[in-house]
């Protein structure tokens, strides 16, 4: 399911040693302790699609695609959507496969488009993200030029998707994902040149503590790209939802922009600046036949669109980009 192998390979050429030695044992530890009652059901799935080989791979555009040799029949685009279906919800994307478009619920090459011209350039790099979900973003990450990509996240079907996605890219580009969370990482691994954390921290119940796991994981003058929810105000100023926020029973702590960028100050990080807040709107955020769940629209004040459900300000995201010392 998971090529260690050609993994470890990788890892051992950016500085990795010691973690790739420890992720066999790890990855059988979690699907022993933790495994998902559907796991198989989505591998089976997976199992199925058809192998068709690819001839073009577009990784530096909105949807991460790929196109065959030769035109997809009726009979394999009905049986091929209706495979993929099987892993639904799909939440991060686009993705195109052979002519197949997945509309995810998030439009992520937004959130993509808005960070890229602000972060390091990614040619030659190796490269964490944390909280990755399917993989969407590490996709985007090897089309700019990265040596190693690794993703990780918890969920599942997650890396159902990645692997089914990673099914019809080929399996010679240098993009992995694990089933684990940041708790999970070797301590103070001190190697990788970029990390992303997005979407991530508003779920820590100590973020300051996420902030010193994110430290922990970058090489010297490596690079942090930072993405969270955020509330307008000035410094010193933290929403803490006295229960669910838009619906999300784990949301811990909004701080505003300027707020947040100190926390990295506290922490070590250094050149800490803040390049982009933008408001999520129902057009970022939505249901689709990809993801048929509640989505923003339903998260939001009927009467007042700024307003969440329960009466917070509607979320607004900020990119954050600093400097591990």
């Amino acid at each position: 399911m998971i090529d260690t192998a050609a993994l470890g390979q990788l890892m051992h050429s950016h500085g990795l040693e010691s973690w790739a030695e420890q992720l066999p044992t790890q990855l059988e530890q979690i699907f022993n302790q933790r495994p998902h009652g559907d796991l198989d059901r989505w591998l089976a799935a997976i199992a199925r699609l058809p192998t068709l080989k690819p001839a073009q791979v577009t990784l530096d555009d909105a949807r991460v695609s790929v196109t065959g040799t030769r035109p997809l029949t009726e009979s394999e685009r009905s049986e091929i959507h209706d495979l993929l279906q099987q892993l639904h919800p799909w939440r991060k994307g686009p993705f195109q496969l052979h002519g197949i478009p997945i509309d995810t619920e998030w439009r992520s090459d937004w959130k993509w488009d808005r960070l890229r011209p602000h972060i390091s350039p990614l040619g030659g790099r190796s490269v964490l993200d944390i909280g990755c979900g399917n993989g969407y973003h590490c996709w985007r990450m090897a089309g700019e030029g990265a040596e190693l990509v690794i993703g990780i996240d918890p969920t599942q079907l997650f890396l159902a998707q990645f692997l089914a996605v990673r099914h019809f890219l080929g399996p010679d580009w240098p993009v992995h994902l694990l089933p684990m969370g940041i708790e999970d990482l070797p301590a103070n691994l001190r190697a990788f040149d970029s990390v992303f954390s997005m979407g991530v921290l508003y779920h820590r119940r100590s973020p300051i503590d996420h902030l010193y796991e994110l430290k922990a994981a970058l090489r010297p003058g490596g690079e942090l790209v930072l993405e969270t929810l955020v509330i307008e105000g000035d410094a010193g100023k933290v929403l803490v939802p006295e229960g669910r926020y838009a619906k999300m029973r784990n949301v811990w702590f909004i701080p505003t922009a300027e707020t947040l960028a100190g926390w990295l100050k506290r922490c070590g990080f250094r050149d800490v600046r803040v390049v982009d807040v933008t408001p999520t709107t129902t057009q970022e955020q939505r249901a689709t036949d990809w993801m048929r769940f509640e989505s923003l629209a339903d998260y939001l004040d009927p009467q007042n669109q700024s307003r969440t459900i329960e009466g917070y300000p509607a979320p607004l995201r900020a990119i954050l980009l600093a400097t591990a010392p």
